[in-house]
């Protein structure tokens, strides 16, 4: 049975609800000592937008068109009923696009139709990206999973653990005790470091982080770096999967290690390389006119979350604060699929990508409190899934809620994103789309999952 620890029940479901928004607010900027990319260098013509190939039919790529309308019909009936704002599903197999369909609105209040085009805030579908910049980097000599994350960055060195003790007349307090080892490098690709994050839950630790403002889209990855030092972990070093900033300490070991500024590694040598014109921390004036927006309730306020236009964050957030297009990620994962390699372009090695998209938690491994409400992605082994360097894994053909196969892997953000790649298959199926509530979001991962898996022939 998996071990949950970490918030006083009942504690977490409000808290989450109260200040989701906030934790949306991940976004860009330049980091202290590196080349500040606050605007997007003009494409050269070998990094103008790409797609993959189409498939002449579904069909020749062993799908069935007439069961593939049901997954049409399904996200057509929901944008007509008001439920969704609009959405791109794109799904591919044997590197061929079998499925691209737009729904709905890109901007349901200024009556914007979606298009095949419209950019999307992917939140934490910025993780698997950062961790193939450092893996990028482990592959060059310039980083290593073993090393203790102090290696890099010195301010990390002696952290401490909370501990929360709960008094006789209920008030809490915490106490800080040494941590038993170092936080590694890998701790940090798998969320196993301590670190959390402040908005998903009401613990000490966490209202600590609140108050030193982890979130603040204007601070740089270097600053973020000096909060993280003076708080304290919410867990031992290795002993629990805890969901929170420690990609976001990844991203700034990338900036150290590349003399890069994160948006500039990730658009130089991840994006451009790949076709991925849309995808970066920034955007320029033309592609914000293709930014998708959610939808607020009739008579509401409209909804803002994570990258802002009016406010451009200084944050570049690699664990949540990238844009992107649905043909895009699509590329990204197919790189993946093809062993690190799309079209002559070799990001990282076969042996590479199979690290990334292992299970790499312990088995004596206990689990944080909000590990739950990650839904269906949520790496627990009573749901046959484990958790690799920035995506979860399948590795059980039972036990998961939805279809799929052995070896599968896949990620979302909290904006509403979803992807997953079943190597078994040749299968890549993207979901964007700008739904920041918890329950319908993991509502259309699920019935993506069921709705695509169905239509193979």
């Amino acid at each position: 049975m998996r071990k949950l620890s970490g918030v006083l029940p009942g504690v977490l479901p409000a808290v989450v609800s109260g200040v989701l928004a906030v934790a949306l607010l991940v976004m860009a900027a330049a980091a202290p000592g590196a080349s500040p990319s606050r605007s997007r260098p003009e494409s050269p013509p070998e990094a103008l937008p790409k797609s993959l190939p189409r498939a002449a039919t579904p069909e020749e790529v062993g799908f069935s068109s007439q069961r593939l309308q049901r997954l049409t019909d399904a996200f057509e009936a929901d944008v007509t009923s008001g439920r969704i704002p609009g959405a791109v599903v794109l799904v591919a197999r044997q590197g061929k696009v079998a499925y691209l369909h737009t729904f709905g609105f890109q901007d349901r209040a200024a009556g914007t139709q979606m298009q095949p085009d419209s950019i999307f805030r992917i939140a934490s579908m910025t993780k698997p990206i950062t961790m193939v910049a450092a893996l990028m980097l482990a592959e060059e000599g310039k980083l290593q999973l073993i090393d203790p994350i102090s290696a890099y960055l010195p301010q990390l060195k002696q952290l401490q653990v909370g501990v929360e003790i709960q008094e006789a007349n209920g008030e809490r307090r915490l106490v800080l005790e040494p941590a038993r080892r170092e936080v590694t490098v890998q701790d940090l690709m798998r969320h196993t470091s301590g670190m959390t994050y402040g908005v998903f839950g009401d613990s000490l630790v966490q209202q600590a982080y609140r108050a030193a403002n982890t979130m603040d889209d204007q601070q740089t990855n270097a600053q973020l770096i000096e909060k993280l030092a003076k708080l304290p972990l919410a867990f031992q070093p290795g002993s629990a999967f805890e969901y929170g900033m420690s990609n976001d300490v990844i991203g700034r070991v990338v900036e150290v290690q590349s003399g890069m500024d994160l948006n500039q590694f990730i658009v130089e040598r991840i994006a451009r390389p790949l076709g991925m014109r849309d995808t970066a921390f920034l955007l320029d004036a033309g592609q914000v006119k293709r930014l998708a927006q959610p939808q607020a309730a009739s008579g509401a306020k409209p909804v803002v979350i994570g990258y802002d236009p009016s406010q451009p964050p200084k944050w570049f957030s690699g664990g949540g604060g990238l844009l992107s297009t649905a043909e895009d990620y699509a590329r990204f994962c197919q790189m993946l699929l093809n062993g690190g390699e799309l079209e002559g372009v070799r990001l990282l090695s076969r042996k590479s990508v199979e690290l990334m998209t292992s299970n790499h938690l312990p088995a004596d491994v206990s689990y944080g409190a909000f590990t739950m409400e990650l839904g269906l992605s949520a790496p627990l082994p009573e749901y046959g899934q484990g958790y690799g360097l920035g995506v979860g894994v399948r590795q059980e053909a039972g036990r998961a809620v939805v279809p799929g196969s052995v070896g599968d892997f896949f990620w979302g953000g909290a904006t509403g994103p979803y992807f997953w790649v079943d190597p078994h298959e040749q299968l890549i199926a993207i979901l964007m789309m700008q739904v920041p509530d918890m329950q319908v979001r993991t509502r259309y991962r699920s019935l993506l999952r069921n709705l695509v898996y169905q239509a193979l022939q």
